[in-house]
């Protein structure tokens, strides 16, 4: 889609921002209507209109200081998230305002035509009431607080996810092998370093024996992550750390001047990854071997539905016993879906990301929901089909949304056990 239909939705999206922001203003007058001071009457419709119309012609000036050269910066995000912020704010508060005004205006019809009969000549419609505007102000507080919740401390409330996953055919050695792993890390979106290293603290903390990576270590450029290159390559395990490519990763979301200077931006990215200590993985595969016994660790470049596809699965299982115990890296987990679950190479268990879970959810004892479910069958935890499990991480880092809600970022470790028969 090119920057021009952008901006139009944009402008439409703000548009209805601005007839929002005239609906609350009337609602904001009614509240406090019976209020005694008459300068408080003024300064709390007028102070929300000037607040969140500067808010959207921020929004706006933000987008068209946007640089196709660069992608979308922290301060984008940060436009961005305000705006939606105040935009889905307005949005309950005009729901619950615009369903009591079709209430009144059902009762002044009725009235009307009561006292039409009645032979009176004046209509009725009964005015808004104050209690629809503090229900409208009570509900709408939900969405404002809870994404500013989101803004500050969501996307860097790290969560540790554990999983222990039973194998028959697990070689004895690696019976309790653990496996911590990262993914969508999205440096080029970090606003508070103090808050990022809390999490790289805590998934060093865990102490496995393997760590991986399975992609978009930035948003589209390699300069993103070399500001940030002492404090992910504190990262270490026994057993070595591992990468892949994201779809993100390849620059193909931004304007390059030329195809020779897009493929230099991904050599330096493939570089900062072994800056990092990383072993990028570009569809192969290598053995890792613990007391004399092996298993296979593959990565794979990104396929995703819907996004590039250029992972070569068979190229990265060139060699690969048949009956080795197989781990596979592979960014999007609609590759699990459509080419590796039920591949006859049988492999063991995928680790994905990508979908970050929308950034946006819940999940609570036992249920869960995010609006992403309606793009991806799997995109958060551990999924099961006759075992071959694919893991999907709900990601390290943010994107667009300078915030998380509900699906918090995540730090998965992964135990491998043989089954007991």
């Amino acid at each position: 889609m090119h920057r021009g239909a952008f901006l139009n939705i944009f402008l439409i999206i703000a548009a209805i921002s601005l007839l929002f922001d005239w609906y609350v203003f009337n609602g904001l007058k009614t509240f406090t209507n019976d209020w005694q001071s008459q300068r408080s009457r003024q300064i709390v419709p007028w102070g929300f209109l000037v607040i969140s119309v500067g808010i959207t012609a921020a929004f706006l000036l933000g987008f068209g200081s946007y640089s196709t050269a660069k992608g979308m910066t922290p301060f984008h995000e940060w436009m961005l998230s305000l705006f939606l912020t105040f935009f889905f704010t307005k949005l309950v508060f005009v729901l619950v305002l615009f369903l009591g005004d079709v209430g009144r205006s059902a009762v002044g019809i009725f009235n009307t035509v009561a006292k039409h009969k009645d032979s009176v000549s004046h209509t009725y419609f009964p005015a808004r009431r104050k209690f629809i505007s503090e229900l409208a102000i009570l509900l709408a507080a939900f969405p404002f607080f809870g994404f500013f919740y989101a803004m500050f401390r969501g996307k860097y409330d790290y969560k540790v996810h554990r999983q222990t996953i039973y194998y028959d055919d697990l070689p004895d050695a690696f019976d309790g092998f653990t496996i911590t792993q990262l993914s969508d890390i999205h440096s080029g979106s970090f606003d508070n370093v103090t808050a990022m290293q809390r999490g790289i603290d805590l998934a060093q903390s865990q102490k496995s024996d393997l760590f991986v990576f399975t992609g978009d270590l930035v948003n589209n450029a390699a300069w993103e992550i070399k500001q940030y290159i002492p404090n992910f390559s504190q990262l270490r395990a026994s057993y070595g750390q591992f990468s892949i490519l994201g779809n993100h990763d390849y620059g193909d979301y931004i304007h390059w001047d030329s195809e020779a200077e897009k493929a230099a931006n991904l050599d330096k990215l493939k570089q900062h990854h072994k800056d990092l200590g990383y072993r990028l993985m570009l569809d192969e595969n290598l053995e890792i071997e613990k007391d004399g016994q092996k298993i296979i660790l593959i990565g794979v470049q990104n396929w995703g539905h819907g996004f590039i596809k250029i992972g070569n699965l068979d190229k990265a299982l060139t060699g690969v016993d048949p009956k080795a115990f197989k781990i596979l890296l592979s960014h999007d987990p609609s590759h699990w879906e459509e080419k590796v679950r039920y591949n006859p190479a049988n492999i063991h268990l995928t680790l994905s990301g990508h979908t970050h879970g929308a950034q946006f959810g819940v999940e609570v004892a036992g249920f869960r929901w995010s609006p992403v479910q309606y793009r991806y069958l799997d995109w958060a935890g551990l999924v099961n089909e006759k075992d071959r499990y694919l893991y999907v991480n709900r990601g390290f880092g943010f994107l667009a949304f300078s915030g998380r809600l509900g699906i918090w970022p995540e730090i998965t470790v992964i135990t491998l056990k043989k089954k007991v028969v």
